[in-house]
């Protein structure tokens, strides 16, 4: 029987559903490809998530059901959110199972102070509203004592299995540890929190045995920020590629880049959180469930081994 069910196969799902296997304990991913992790305990299922009716099939039995998958890029989040969210909030209703959502820091939108969980969400984008209301709807259901429902709020990753296509990081470690110039859209030298994967995970399986989570967000615990200049001067020393090279692209340019690429365009929406500090304090996670960060120099250890062969290759 499976007791923890995990939706998408990206970096997170993928890392989850072999801790869980690795704990002992049986784990079925779901995927539109039957994608995922290879290991005795984890049974694949060829499911699309949006199905709302079929993923309570699959949850039935669940102790946990974890909401890793992502509909897409930036411009497919409004109609691929909804209907995403709305199915894993059905299945944990049917099934009994804690509802465990991965999200993201959009909804504070720009601030001057650190994040904390307490703040209220005050998004300046739609995608950090969509995900707010998401969370909202999610919480009222909670309140209301059709579900147990809890969310897991992590910055930009970092970490060996994060693909070149997953934010702006490891685009410009593409470059970078390939020993070319990067291009970067904002500011190197702004203070910003990164999230180890394992972090994540972490988070997540204690979020969704603890009680005491459940009804309220929690940030992920993540080491103290760095720049991007300065996080992709450490993965260089450890390459041996040196100094990183960047160039910033005007402003102007990206605007207008945005008039006819789409994902320039959305992107636009979020930079205010590489042009300012943009710094998570998840200290009460910590203290509260003991999950603390994996050591810096151990992430950028194996980070630089893995993407500087990929910048390579």
């Amino acid at each position: 029987m499976t007791s923890h069910l995990v939706l998408g196969a990206g970096p997170v799902g993928t890392a989850l559903a072999l801790r869980l296997a690795q704990a002992g304990r049986p784990v079925a991913v779901v995927t539109r490809s039957g994608g995922g992790p290879e290991h005795p305990r984890v049974e694949r299922i060829v499911l699309d998530a949006t199905d709302a009716t079929a993923l309570a099939e699959a949850a039935r039995g669940a102790d946990v059901l974890y909401n890793c998958a992502n509909p897409g890029s930036y411009a497919t989040w409004e109609r691929g959110w909804p209907p995403l969210a709305a199915a894993a909030l059905h299945a944990a209703e049917t099934s009994g199972a804690v509802l465990v959502t991965l999200s993201n820091l959009y909804g504070y939108g720009p601030l001057k102070r650190p994040m904390t969980r307490d703040l209220p969400l005050a998004a300046s984008d739609h995608k950090g509203r969509l995900r707010a209301r998401l969370w909202e709807e999610a919480l009222a259901a909670h309140r209301a004592g059709r579900v147990r429902a809890t969310e897991a709020r992590a910055s930009d990753y970092i970490g060996p299995s994060v693909p070149a296509s997953h934010g702006l990081l490891p685009m410009y470690a593409a470059a970078t540890l390939a020993g070319k110039p990067a291009t970067v859209m904002a500011d190197p030298d702004q203070p910003h929190t990164w999230t180890a994967v394992d972090d994540v995970v972490s988070t997540l399986i204690a979020l969704g045995a603890d009680d005491r989570a459940w009804g309220s967000p929690w940030l992920v615990p993540s080491n103290p920020p760095a720049t991007v200049r300065e996080v992709l001067r450490e993965l260089g020393a450890r390459a041996g590629t040196g100094e990183p090279r960047l160039r910033r692209m005007p402003r102007g340019v990206l605007k207008a880049g945005g008039l006819v690429v789409p994902l320039l365009r959305e992107a636009l929406g979020v930079m205010y959180q590489f042009d300012r500090p943009f710094v998570a304090d998840a200290a009460e996670t910590s203290n509260v469930f003991d999950v603390r960060p994996t050591p810096w120099g151990d992430v950028l250890d194996a980070t630089a081994t893995v993407w500087r062969a990929r910048a390579v290759a």
